[in-house]
């Protein structure tokens, strides 16, 4: 009886009864099942998409031993973020032998970085700090010039987000001009020349606003912008900083302690360059508005003024003053009587008081023949005791003055 090598198995085989291709493959098949899933870790050092499936070779630490793995489409999209060659990962994956072709690799059915979940937790708490500190508080935040004249970007060199703010923002106001500074946006350089570009941009007076932008990444790539050395030289800058770091859904420090955080570059340029065609129709508005208001008052002062000229009195105004005139005229009339009147009554009053001064003056006596006896120091003499005997006089009559000597003797009054 005649063995066929389909039914021979790998383990009985002989050189005169070997065991078939099929039967070989299917016994290494049924072997390697039996491994199950295993937990592998290192460095990627390949990582090529087809197809939507990548393709990528995972080394071991000390260098020397190499595998290749899959990673199919259905479960890139559940995973999402990709990596990248360098990345230090864990891989969950399976043996796969394809007994059709003799061909063994690996599939790999969940990843992640090294180390990522407790970089995450420290990162959480650097925020919890950097928050109770007040560096998060949004009065602190300094307001972006409306139109800058010069903006610093710190980029990757030949970066998509560098093309993005250069096209967007030129495309919205062509005259605006870049200082841009390439630095490294991952790995070990990234804080160092950030914080070195940083420091230059800030000192430069030229410069109105500094945006900081990478373009999206996974955690781990973006973990160079959540260091506490850059974040707080962030913070203590002169100059407004906007970050444009991740997408959406990426969320390094940085954002939080820029003045504005944009969710690409793109949005960056957009919020940071005014549109001159927006600002020109904006212009446009604004003038239209003040014309029609301008017109308006025109208007309605012009109505306020004719409404004004149409009164009578404005309209003849030679009426008023005629009507008045007569009135004048009666007013200043019975002016000159009143005025006439009181200087009668005055001139009399004047008469009369004159008469008077002139019945009390001295003059009027001494011109009855009466006469003034002064004493040498000037004294009116009203009693003869008062000039006794070699007592020197003047005398005052109507007309002039003479000396005289008293005598000393009393002469008795001769009674009124």
């Amino acid at each position: 009886m005649t063995t066929t090598a389909a039914t021979v198995a790998p383990r009985d085989s002989t050189a005169d009864a070997p065991t078939s291709v099929a039967r070989l493959n299917e016994s290494i098949h049924g072997f390697i099942e039996r491994w199950g899933s295993v937990w592998v870790e290192g460095e990627v050092t390949s990582w090529n998409v087809r197809g939507g499936h990548v393709f990528g070779r995972l080394k071991d630490a000390t260098g020397d031993a190499h595998i290749g793995f899959r990673v199919w489409a259905t479960t890139r999209r559940r995973l999402g973020a990709d990596l990248k060659v360098g990345d230090h990962v864990v891989l969950c994956v399976k043996a796969d032998y394809f007994v059709k072709t003799g061909e063994f690799g690996f599939t790999v059915s969940t990843y992640r970085h090294v180390g990522l979940g407790e970089q995450l937790e420290r990162l959480e708490r650097l925020r919890a700090q950097l928050r109770a500190e007040g560096l998060f508080d949004p009065s602190r935040r300094k307001p972006l010039p409306f139109l800058p004249h010069c903006i610093g970007l710190i980029t990757g060199e030949k970066s998509d987000a560098e093309r993005d703010i250069h096209r967007n923002a030129e495309l919205r106001w062509p005259h605006v001009r870049f200082r841009t500074i390439h630095a490294a946006v991952q790995g070990d350089r990234c804080v160092p020349e950030n914080l070195a570009a940083l420091a230059k941009l800030d000192a430069d007076p030229d410069v109105d606003v500094i945006i900081i932008a990478r373009g999206g990444g996974d955690p781990q790539t973006l973990l160079g912008f959540s260091d506490e050395r850059l974040v707080r030289a962030v913070a203590a800058a002169s100059t407004p900083i906007v970050s444009a770091i991740g997408h959406e859904n990426d969320h390094p420090l940085l954002d939080d302690v820029a003045d504005l955080r944009a969710s690409t570059p793109t949005d960056a340029a957009k919020r940071v360059v005014p549109d001159v065609a927006e600002q020109r129709a904006l212009v446009a508005e604004c003038r239209s508005r003040m014309l029609r208001v301008l017109t308006q008052r025109i208007r309605h002062d012009q109505e306020r003024l004719e409404h004004v000229r149409s009164r009578p009195v404005l309209r003849s105004p030679e009426t008023m003053i005629a009507s008045r005139a007569q009135e004048l005229q009666l007013l200043v009339d019975r002016g000159r009587d009143a005025t006439d009147r009181r200087l009668q009554t005055g001139g009399r009053q004047l008469g009369e008081l004159r008469a008077t001064l002139r019945a009390l003056a001295p003059g009027a006596t001494l011109a009855r023949g009466y006469a003034i006896a002064h004493l040498a120091d000037g004294t009116i003499l009203r009693s003869a005791a008062q000039a006794p005997a070699g007592a020197e006089l003047t005398v005052t009559v109507e007309h002039g003055s003479v000396g005289a000597v008293s005598t000393g003797e009393v002469a008795e009054s001769a009674g009124p």
